[in-house]
């Protein structure tokens, strides 16, 4: 049976859901479509029972942009779509995020999500028709889950939201927020924006929220038409004598433990312990009070046995003594108050060789960062189906097993470390100098040396203080701060600069970055139903205070961007030159482009419309570029001094010199020397000698049309001799 319902969004947003024509051997399967952009998602769950330790809920969600869809070849050698690029991993993560949480607890079973774009319109972005689909696959499936989730892009142009705004309403826009969300609740937030307002902010999600209610609707309606029979799953029950002997051998111990302010590490270290103690006793505990009988009789009874069980029972003791610490007390892991932020402490220009550095430190969190800068050559290039510009301001994360005191596998970039280098990347992008006025290729790295909570945000700050260290002339200073929530019922408390333990432990993670006057990125990722707008409200405005105070600090250690570039970074010099001369410029084959570039150091970039320009990390080096470029397109005039190049020597009648590029004239013998008369030309002159020359006379030869340049070296000597001015010398290299 085949299903097709559509909504109209408004704007002319039409969004349809078809299911029961492709891929039917998956659980479920669907496509979404709007305009000519169509994404086919899958999902299969496998039914093999879990191993009986498994902790972890393995959810695979792959997002796939196919070039055939646009009706394009792949790029590169290969002419098929191998690895992930950056964009597909950052659309699969937007679905991955949104949904993880919408499963039922317990649901331990394998299952994979594939999302793959098999018609683009190149106007229309498939990320967010993505996780509709993959939320609509889910809900025609037998999978056990009974909430659906929606996806859609907020944009606003000229004061009037817009749902799902094409590539072209989004350059017009001042905010692009992706919002997934049930009909009760926002669970994925993330977006960049041009300093927009926490009230504007809470606009848009609301705006948001309701198209994202009218299409959970769709997918319900189209659900209960497939009507297919949810396959039977049950969690485990643990037996209520476990719970009870769990929390009373471990709740007071895990309760002083909470209440001790403790570094990272010590931390970790005793509550290790108390886990290897109380297991050990649990275990003991029941092997002498249950018998193989009863085990036989009563499986469940088994579970009292189970490491990993009991491990989850010890774990659920010390999630709940955190909270209630919060929420009954209002103190926190470290012995902060809730909207308190950790010490902070900045070295700015601790890398001697990088184009700027900085060292930030928050609390048990800091990051290295850097800055390179380039010319349009270092421009990354980027294609994919509805962008192929390339990228001249990029930021890269790197997080490191070290800093979190342990070992581990050093290979590819991590999606969660692509996803947190382009939070921050888009956060620090909005404050960025137009092109017009900084012509450089912008690359931030992001070194992560320690992490206890939030290295994206430090990402952000280190990264602005990097580019006012390395005299990037960026707009205003960018902060970011990561919020916290911990709700029961209705009390709840929302915590400034979160932990590692509090994010883990607590009901949401809220990034947000900006200047004084606005909001340029966020991020937030919600792990409970029911969030209320008065406390995102309240978590929006408490992050305002937290980021002016992060701003302080990052002003008192830099007021604003250096007015030098850092010695060793390249100086650009932009000259515009006419578009018919730019092959002159080249030479052939790039034969003098690349001369120029040898004998000087200076890299030199040309825009078809005649824009040069000069790269070097040294001034003389870009004066000789300079000039040899004026030089190249220099006019012959009469009475002007040139250095040149002896190119032939004719021993009765001269030598011949380029003066010009690909200009020669003759010095005749008699134009030699003023104080001597010369005999041999050869004794005065060889191939390769740099002389100056005066042009003396220009004429047209009457026989072969051809202009013939006069050059004199007893001019120069004359014009010496008495005095003359030279300044109009010009340098033939």
């Amino acid at each position: 049976m085949i299903i097709n319902k559509a909504i109209d969004l408004g704007q002319g947003k039409i969004i349809s859901i078809e299911t029961g024509k492709m891929a039917k051997q998956a659980d479920g399967s669907v496509v979404v479509r709007l305009g000519d952009t169509m994404v086919l998602a899958t999902v299969v769950s496998s039914k093999k029972t879990p191993p009986p330790n498994q902790d972890y809920f393995p959810l695979q969600v792959e997002y796939r942009e196919k070039y055939s869809a646009a009706g394009k070849f792949p790029g590169g050698f290969f002419k098929r779509e191998s690895r992930p690029s950056e964009k597909e991993i950052l659309s699969a993560r937007l679905i991955d995020r949104a949904l993880r949480p919408l499963f039922p607890d317990g649901y331990l079973f394998e299952t994979q999500i594939i999302v793959t774009v098999i018609s683009s319109d190149q106007i229309n972005d498939a990320d967010v028709l993505g996780g509709l689909a993959a939320s609509a696959a889910i809900m025609v499936s037998d999978i056990p889950f009974h909430n659906a989730m929606s996806e859609v892009r907020v944009g606003r142009i000229n004061g009037k939201f817009i749902i799902n705004p094409d590539v072209n309403e989004l350059v017009n826009s001042d905010l692009d927020i992706c919002i997934g969300g049930t009909t009760d609740t926002i669970c994925m937030l993330e977006g960049e924006m041009k300093e927009i307002s926490e009230a504007e902010m809470l606009d848009a999600i609301k705006f948001g929220h309701d198209a994202i209610r009218r299409l959970c609707a769709l997918q319900n309606e189209i659900a209960a038409e497939v009507a297919k029979p949810a396959r039977p799953f049950a969690p485990a029950v643990i037996p209520s004598e476990l719970t009870d002997l769990v929390r009373g051998l471990c709740e007071t111990r895990l309760r002083e433990l909470a209440y001790t302010p403790l570094r990272k590490e010590d931390r970790a270290e005793q509550t290790a312990a108390i886990y290897r103690e109380i297991i050990q006793s649990t275990v003991e505990h029941f092997k002498a009070a249950i018998s193989p009988e009863e085990i036989q009789a009563d499986p469940s009874k088994a579970l009292c046995l189970n490491e990993h069980i009991i491990d989850e029972q010890i774990h659920a003791v010390e999630k709940k003594v955190m909270r209630h610490m919060i929420l009954d007390d209002a103190k926190r892991l470290d012995g902060r108050t809730l909207e308190e932020v950790r010490p902070i402490s900045i070295e700015l220009g601790i890398i001697p060789r990088a184009h700027g550095s900085a060292l930030f430190t928050r609390g048990e969190t800091q990051a290295l960062v850097t800055i390179t800068l380039g010319t349009k050559k270092d421009a990354q290039s980027v294609d994919n189906l509805t962008n192929n510009a390339d990228k001249k301001f990029m930021l890269h994360y790197n997080f490191p097993p070290f800093s979190v005191g342990e070992t581990g596998r050093i290979g590819s970039t991590g999606r969660r470390e692509i996803g947190h280098g382009n939070l921050a990347e888009r956060a620090i992008k909005m404050v960025a100098p137009p092109e017009q006025e900084f012509p450089y290729t912008v690359r931030i790295v992001s070194d992560i040396l320690e992490s206890n909570g939030s290295s994206s945000m430090a990402s952000v700050c280190g990264g602005t203080l990097a580019l006012m260290d390395g005299g990037v002339p960026i707009r205003k200073p960018v902060s970011g701060i990561a919020m916290g929530l911990i709700k029961e019922g209705s009390n709840y408390a929302v915590l400034s600069d979160i932990l590692g333990n509090e994010d883990h432990l607590g009901d949401m993670d809220f990034k947000v970055s900006g200047t004084r006057d606005g909001i340029t990125a966020c991020q937030m990722d919600i792990k409970i139903d029911g969030l209320d707008y008065h406390i995102l409200e309240s978590a929006l405005e408490q992050a305002r205070r937290g980021r002016l105070h992060i701003l302080d600090k990052m002003e008192e250690a830099i007021p604003s961007a250096r007015v030098e570039l850092a010695q060793f970074a390249p100086r650009l010099t932009t000259i515009q030159v006419p578009v018919d001369a730019i092959g002159l410029i080249i030479g052939k084959g790039g034969e003098t482009i690349r001369s120029i570039t040898e004998e000087t150091g200076a890299e030199i970039n040309i825009e078809d419309d005649g824009t040069v320009t000069i790269a070097c990390s040294s001034v003389e080096g870009t004066h000789a570029a300079l000039a040899t470029i004026k030089t190249l397109l220099a006019k012959p005039e009469v009475g002007t001094i040139y250095l040149g190049k002896v190119r032939d020597v004719r021993d009765e009648l001269g030598a011949f010199v380029e003066f010009l590029p690909k200009t020669d004239g003759l010095v005749h013998i008699s134009e030699i020397s003023a104080t001597e008369r010369v005999a041999k030309v050869s004794d005065h002159l060889k191939i390769g000698d740099r002389i100056k020359v005066k042009l003396v006379d220009v004429r047209k030869d009457p026989r072969t049309g051809k202009t013939r340049f006069a050059l004199s070296m007893r001019a120069v000597e004359t014009d010496a001799a008495n005095g003359a001015p030279q300044e109009n010398n010009q340098e033939n290299q």
